[in-house]
């Protein structure tokens, strides 16, 4: 993975007495024609950052994503950047702990002065920091979590969401399970936060009985108990609201249990390359083999997005092995860069809130995205995926649960299309 920049805290150049006498003279004649000057914007550089964890239990799992983002906003710059202006993404370390989360993201906003937080990843890290951001007027966008938390426009109306979000990606699976499996006995290993509860939340809106609800803490990498008490319930179809790197554990204690089941995950834990790297290469592809996941972002090989991440990926982020975290983390970047397009020539913290509620930034989902001034939610429909001969791609239909009753229903519209080279027009 290539090193990831961190700016230092931006100083003032020092000035001779002459210097600030002509400054004097001359800002009251610039102050009324230029609009004055946001956190992180100069005539130069747009500086953003983020939150992720590149160290710790979950890193393994997602610290490719923000060594994708760069590597987009690297193919955007040499692109003439967004309105003439470079982006700079200051990617800071968390160690999936909440408590590192408020501190670094501090950092962020009084020492390096971002514009925007872009891409805080995780529901229990991220609810930490929600309230500072928007008491001090921040955009928190995109973050990198399924909670419905993030859509509510009144209470938090400076944060936008991103990924779908887990009610409905637990409507969606268990619509499919039931589709899918006769005489089945469904059973749930969730994180034990909102993420896990959240997406069990989808599960029983839809079944009408799960046999075992299982819980998990990602500081305890032992799921024994948990994967046991699922075989003695006589689970045959198990939902899994877990991270990769526990998606992995679950799957393999089963296989040293001798436990054969069905497995479905939330697209949080769902990336087939990044499982394989977990289980290994001797391993991963057998136990994997009907792997069932939801994902809402393009996936197939053939789709010109993916063919442009791939060559974004070879150039700019040294040949990483592409995986979805690539694909999440390029179609983060894309969409801030439509975001920013929108913000006007001379983007505020205000422009880019603006931009998203006008309901014109659509990204490049498999369905657009749904924010507005009501709206912070993100995607509203899911694919499901299945792992076939090791390969893992789109099956069926698209749905959707935005109807009067919450319904999981086909999605009939269409997925966003790649144009101009996934360069936003200004």
């Amino acid at each position: 993975m290539p090193q990831l920049r961190t700016l230092p805290t931006r100083r003032h150049p020092r000035r001779t007495a002459g210097t600030l006498v002509a400054l004097v003279t001359i800002v009251p004649l610039v102050a009324c024609s230029t609009p004055a000057a946001s956190p992180g914007v100069d005539e130069e550089t747009i500086t953003i950052g983020t939150h992720t964890p590149l160290t710790g239990p979950a890193a393994a799992g997602y610290s490719s994503i923000s060594a994708a983002a760069s590597a987009y906003f690297d193919y955007l710059n040499d692109n003439g950047g967004i309105h003439g202006r470079s982006i700079e993404y200051v990617v800071k370390d968390d160690a999936y702990n909440p408590a590192t989360t408020q501190t670094v993201v501090r950092e962020l906003v009084q020492e390096d002065e971002v514009l925007a937080v872009v891409n805080g990843l995780g529901t229990p890290t991220h609810s930490a920091v929600l309230d500072y951001l928007n008491e001090n007027e921040v955009p928190d966008l995109f973050v990198a979590s399924g909670s419905p938390s993030w859509d509510q426009p009144e209470a938090y109306p400076w944060t936008f969401g991103y990924n779908a979000d887990y009610i409905t990606e637990g409507k969606v699976l268990a619509h499919h399970a039931q589709e899918t499996y006769d005489d089945a006995v469904y059973c749930v290993l969730g994180q034990d936060d909102d993420f896990g509860t959240d997406f069990t939340v989808g599960l029983t809106t839809v079944l009408d009985d799960l046999a075992s609800t299982q819980t998990y803490s990602v500081s305890n990498q032992d799921v024994t108990a948990q994967i046991g008490a699922m075989q003695a319930a006589g689970c045959t179809v198990n939902f899994l609201a877990t991270v990769n790197g526990f998606t992995a554990l679950a799957l393999g204690t089963a296989a040293k249990m001798g436990y054969r089941a069905q497995w479905l995950s939330s697209s949080s834990g769902g990336d087939y390359p990044t499982l394989v790297g977990y289980l290994g290469e001797d391993v991963g592809p057998a136990l994997l083999e009907g792997f069932v996941s939801t994902n809402y972002l393009p996936f197939s090989a053939d789709d010109p997005w993916v063919e442009l991440f791939r060559r974004v990926n070879d150039e700019y982020n040294d040949g990483a092995p592409f995986t979805g975290n690539t694909v999440f983390g390029m179609s983060v970047a894309y969409t801030f860069a439509e975001t920013l397009a929108r913000a006007g020539e001379d983007p505020t913290r205000e422009s880019l809130v603006e931009a998203l509620e006008s309901g014109e930034v659509v990204g490049n989902g498999i369905v657009p995205l749904q924010f507005g001034k009501d709206s912070r939610r993100a995607f509203g429909g899911v694919g499901i995926t299945v792992v076939e001969g090791g390969v893992q791609d789109y099956v069926g239909e698209v749905y959707t649960t935005d109807t009067a009753d919450g319904d999981v229903v086909v999605y009939d519209g269409e997925a966003v299309t790649l144009e101009n080279d996934g360069i936003p027009q200004t």
